[in-house]
């Protein structure tokens, strides 16, 4: 699983893919994470790649060049047989489970980042493929937004957990939210780990971890069983 980062800002990238379990899968070769400065195909000498907007306002927007010509050159350089270019936007398709799921079939990810007032609509148009926004609120340009991405759709991409199964059963996996789960020691300041968990009884723990997961569902997330009650596909 390739991705590839369009921004203006390359080092905003580096730490965050380089720990934990994405540095792992990129050290095993399952992952591979490029980042591309914008500047190097901005327009003219001095690199220009944002312009003031037509029909006046404030704040600059990014020019349609700089993307357009980074897209072929990643696609020239490094082919791939099937790719997806995903433009980060408030204005988006929320991210959720099924779309992470979606994009770790592809064998590449193009990730564009916005900045300032936006990106000229051009880009939106006729490069991206899609739009992604990873929630109801404006941040100051796409690289965290593109590293929440390669988090999310990294979970998918085989051997990268170390457990298959582990992403399967995640919160969002289904209409339900995640099950509590308590490790040592059995009581802390006070705060005790259920007694069905100590048992032993397999058949009893599954029954308390639906019941568990159907609590927490109801309680913080009533839109999702919402959903389900009106035949809608689970995110």
């Amino acid at each position: 699983m390739i991705f590839d980062v369009v921004t203006l800002f390359p080092a905003m990238l580096g730490g965050p893919v380089t720990e934990g379990i994405l540095g792992r899968a990129r050290r095993e070769g399952r992952l591979a994470v490029r980042v591309h400065d914008l500047r190097r195909w901005g327009v003219g000498p001095q690199r220009q790649v944002d312009d003031q907007p037509y029909g006046g306002g404030g704040g600059m927007v990014l020019k349609p060049e700089p993307f357009f010509e980074a897209v072929e050159w990643i696609r020239t350089r490094h082919p791939a047989a099937s790719s997806r270019v995903v433009l980060l936007s408030p204005q988006g398709t929320p991210l959720r489970h099924a779309e992470a799921k979606r994009l770790a079939a592809y064998d590449r990810v193009v990730l564009l980042c916005g900045r300032y007032e936006g990106v000229d609509e051009r880009v939106r148009e006729g490069l991206a493929d899609e739009e992604l926004s990873v929630g109801d609120v404006v941040l100051t340009g796409g690289e965290i937004p593109a590293l929440v991405v390669i988090d999310a759709v990294s979970r998918f991409v085989p051997g990268v957990l170390g457990r298959a199964e582990s992403a399967e059963h995640d919160s969002f996996s289904s209409d339900r939210l995640d099950f509590p789960h308590y490790t040592r020691p059995p009581e802390y300041r006070g705060m005790l780990v259920p007694d069905v968990l100590r048992t032993g009884d397999h058949g009893a723990i599954e029954r308390w971890r639906g019941h568990k997961s159907e609590e927490a569902t109801l309680a913080k997330r009533p839109d999702l069983r919402a959903g389900q009650s009106r035949g809608e596909k689970s995110a």
